[in-house]
């Protein structure tokens, strides 16, 4: 008579019953699972010895180890679904989202204020009729000075501090290439492409060898603005001019005219904006008639044609529009500054 194992089945079912229940995760529900019913689990150990017994008690074993592995299974089946729901619960709490707080948003930008108040300036100008143009930061002494009716002994040329370059083509003479100094150049460059009439503003980077401080960079920019056409008077250029300031400090902004000299205009006046968010009288710009010698070395017949121009500083505006008092807080790159905007 073969003897008979020492564990039976329904004590290992009993043993699984409270294995089960006690795992508080997964992996002690996994660990409690191969001791009892894995490769070298205990049931396992009890099915190696039905190849000792006979018959009859082989059959009745076999049964009750078979009873008792699907009993564990479904034991730990439920078990592993109540382990895996608790376990995503705290997960989930975790994790929550309160969708009553605010947005996670991603934090946007805005424009320089440099550009933001080149694009009014520009706007302001193409509401008049005007059309903006681009033309090239490195120039030749010709586009820059001479076509501008300012010769090389001209003293207003010691007044640009001109940044000049190694000229490209070695044969060309030194001080022949330089950085523009104003957007200027694009006026003779415009009208030596087409005839009259001619409008056109012109914003864009200049250079000059300037120390920077409160009040003076090297590199600024300027929006230019000329108008040729037939019958253009001083009066024409005034009206503009009043528009423009409007555009850019409000409906209550006004201008005064005092005489002055420029190279290129004639007669020429320099211009004075009342702020209305400054409360006072501002220096604003040049302006003027344009010069007969412009127009004869741009191929135009002053006899035929009459124009006006003007330049104004990018910077200078922005600061009148905004309230800032120092030049440098545009080139510092304090996200501080620019959020304000």
């Amino acid at each position: 008579m073969n003897q008979a194992p020492a564990a039976d089945p329904e004590t290992l079912l009993m043993q699984g019953r409270e294995r089960f229940a006690a795992a508080t995760s997964l992996s002690e529900l996994d660990a409690a699972k191969a001791e009892l019913v894995g490769r070298r689990g205990a049931l396992t150990a009890v099915q190696r010895t039905l190849g000792g017994l006979d018959e009859q008690q082989r059959r009745d074993l076999g049964a009750r180890i078979n009873a008792v592995r699907a009993a564990l299974a479904e034991l730990e089946a439920q078990r592993r679904i109540a382990l895996t729901d608790e376990r995503d619960r705290v997960v989930l709490a975790a994790e929550a989202v309160d969708v009553t707080l605010p947005a996670r948003t991603a934090r946007r930008g805005s424009l320089h204020p440099i550009h933001e108040t080149m694009e009014t300036m520009v706007d302001v100008m193409a509401n008049l009729g005007f059309s903006a143009v681009e033309g090239p930061e490195v120039e030749t002494d010709w586009f820059n000075f001479q076509a501008m009716n300012i010769p090389v002994d001209h003293p207003a040329r010691g007044m640009h501090d001109t940044i000049y370059v190694q000229p490209p083509n070695p044969a060309d003479p030194p001080g022949s290439v330089l950085l523009r100094t104003h957007t200027s150049p694009m006026q003779t460059r415009t009208m030596l492409a087409q005839g009259p009439p001619v409008y056109i503003a012109v914003p864009g980077r200049t250079y000059r060898q300037e120390a920077a401080d409160a009040t003076h960079l090297p590199v600024f920019h300027q929006m230019e603005c000329l108008a040729v056409d037939e019958g253009l008077s001083f009066a024409d250029l005034r009206g503009t001019l009043a528009e423009l300031c409007r555009g850019l400090f409000g409906p209550g902004a006004r201008i005064r005219m005092r005489p002055d000299h420029y190279p290129f205009t004639e007669p020429s006046a320099d211009v004075d904006a009342w702020v209305p968010a400054v409360g006072d009288w501002v220096e604003l710009l040049g302006s003027g008639m344009v010069h007969p010698n412009v127009l004869h070395m741009a191929g135009y017949d002053p006899e035929q044609v009459s124009g006006f121009a003007f330049g104004m500083g990018v910077e200078r505006v922005a600061m009148l529009r905004h309230g800032i008092d120092d030049l440098r807080l545009f080139t510092d790159n304090d996200l501080r500054f620019l959020a304000s905007f």
